[in-house]
């Protein structure tokens, strides 16, 4: 009798996963087609932001975050969107969900932008720490913290990022950078030093320039 029921069971069983296969396979269908709807709007977007058609981006990414309302790279990239139209209180909204939901250097960095434009300069440094905190190594992080810096005349400050993102990157770029932080100090003879390296780096190997501060980071 046991063993009549531990076989009726094992059947059972089976046509339940029998029953079951096909209602799996047709939940993932419309997954599939809806991921491939998402892929064609990000491409929009991306064609749309580089040929500043803005509209026509925003109207992808809200889309986007229609099917996707925890998506922190497409509310950073509407952000970009608003910021690129004077639109910064919707701007910095954005960028501040995106931090919300996956903090990164290129939110903070982003949200920090939007707060020199407008004028808060202490909004704009602690965005700007926050990014240089998250991205030490990378130079041009700790000259976007050192224009926020300047904007509030801490010289010391400033100076001290200039210098390490020269140690992190001796580019003729970021030489001419402290080179005039330089002599705003005060300190001609090391600005025309570091203008002299940076003079030889450009003949030697070509200009090598990193990510410009005062742009909106993707």
């Amino acid at each position: 009798m046991l063993g009549f029921i531990t076989v009726l069971l094992i059947c059972l069983l089976g046509l339940f996963v029998i029953i079951k296969k096909p209602a799996a396979v047709k939940e993932t269908a419309p997954r599939t087609k809806l991921n491939m709807q998402i892929d064609k709007l990000w491409r929009i977007q991306q064609e749309a932001l580089r040929t500043k058609k803005y509209l026509r981006a925003e109207k992808a990414l809200l889309m986007i975050l229609r099917a996707d309302d925890r998506n922190a790279v497409a509310y950073n990239r509407l952000g970009m969107i608003f910021a690129k139209q004077g639109d910064y209180s919707d701007a910095i909204e954005c960028f501040e969900i995106a931090q919300s939901l996956a903090p990164s250097a290129s939110s903070f960095h982003n949200v920090g932008l939007v707060h020199l434009d407008i004028g808060d300069f202490e909004k704009a440094a602690i965005a700007m720490r926050q990014a240089m905190e998250i991205e030490e190594h990378v130079a041009f992080r700790h000259i976007s913290y050192a224009q926020a810096l300047e904007k509030l005349d801490d010289k010391k400050a400033m100076i001290k990022e200039l210098e390490r993102a020269v140690e992190l990157e001796p580019t003729p770029q970021t030489l001419k950078f402290l080179a005039q932080a330089y002599d705003k100090d005060d300190r001609k003879a090391l600005a025309k030093s570091l203008r002299s390296q940076a003079t030889k780096l450009d003949k030697k190997q070509g200009r090598k320039t990193i990510e410009q501060p005062h742009k909106m980071a993707i």
